[in-house]
């Protein structure tokens, strides 16, 4: 089992910064992928950034690409999520998730994940 517990959200204002954190806990970490995702209000889940379990390759959603960085320390069981110039737009629920042991590489999918945590709201005012 493995639970994840992200911080760093608030409220910003358009054009500010924020790192979001997931730490993690329970079964060997830095052997997995990790992902963040994020919900708005009335809209689905989407894909923002993923994470090989060495840290080496990313994925982004093109939405976020150039304003988004995920990164990981497997020494801290932390997966970070810098976002940079934030817009009204970003404003949504943020969700780590992380798949099974193994599963080394990201995934732009929701179900390739077998782990959630309870996510962090961000708020970007206009």
């Amino acid at each position: 089992q493995v639970q994840l517990v992200e911080s760093g959200g608030g409220l910003v204002q358009a054009g500010d910064s924020l790192r979001l954190s997931c730490a993690a806990s329970g079964r060997t970490f830095s052997g997995s992928a990790m992902g963040w995702f994020r919900q708005a209000p009335g809209k689905e889940r989407e894909f923002v950034a993923a994470i090989s379990w060495s840290g080496i390759n990313t994925l982004y959603a093109d939405s976020v690409k150039g304003r988004f960085t995920i990164s990981r320390d497997n020494a801290r069981k932390t997966v970070y999520l810098q976002i940079n110039s934030l817009k009204p737009e970003d404003t949504a629920v943020y969700y780590c998730a992380a798949r099974g042991t193994y599963a080394t590489s990201g995934s732009y999918y929701s179900y390739d994940y077998d782990y959630w945590g309870q996510g962090t709201q961000v708020t970007v005012s206009s």
